[in-house]
């Protein structure tokens, strides 16, 4: 049974949420909660969100169906990081002119599965 949640417009470059999610792929869903738990990146708190959700999710899902699911046996199959849309601001700069700014937002989906 595999459960799965998108937050959406995270406002955190994707580039700094790949850094975090690249080390809970793959990996126990209670080992991915203590990644996160003690990571001092501003990402994981959102990315733990994430996870939590997809964890309940998958819970409920079984649950709807009647089927017991074990949350210890569950892993994160998939986590993946997509930009999302860009605000763009403007900063003054020199002699009259402006100077661009991006504030970047992200997507982020985590895909858990039971262990075959």
């Amino acid at each position: 049974m595999h459960g799965r949640a998108i937050a959406r417009n995270i406002r955190m470059s994707a580039r700094k949420m790949r850094l975090v999610i690249d080390e809970i792929r793959n990996r126990d869903v209670n080992e991915a909660y203590s990644i996160l738990q003690f990571s001092k990146k501003a990402a994981a708190e959102p990315i733990d969100k994430a996870l939590r959700s997809a964890v309940a999710n998958a819970v409920n899902k079984a649950d709807l169906s009647g089927e017991a699911l074990d949350v210890d046996s569950l892993f994160v199959r998939e986590a993946y990081v997509n930009e999302g849309a860009t605000l763009r601001r403007f900063r003054a700069a020199a002699m009259g002119r402006a100077a661009p700014i991006k504030k970047r937002t992200s997507h982020v989906t985590v895909v858990v599965d039971t262990k075959e």
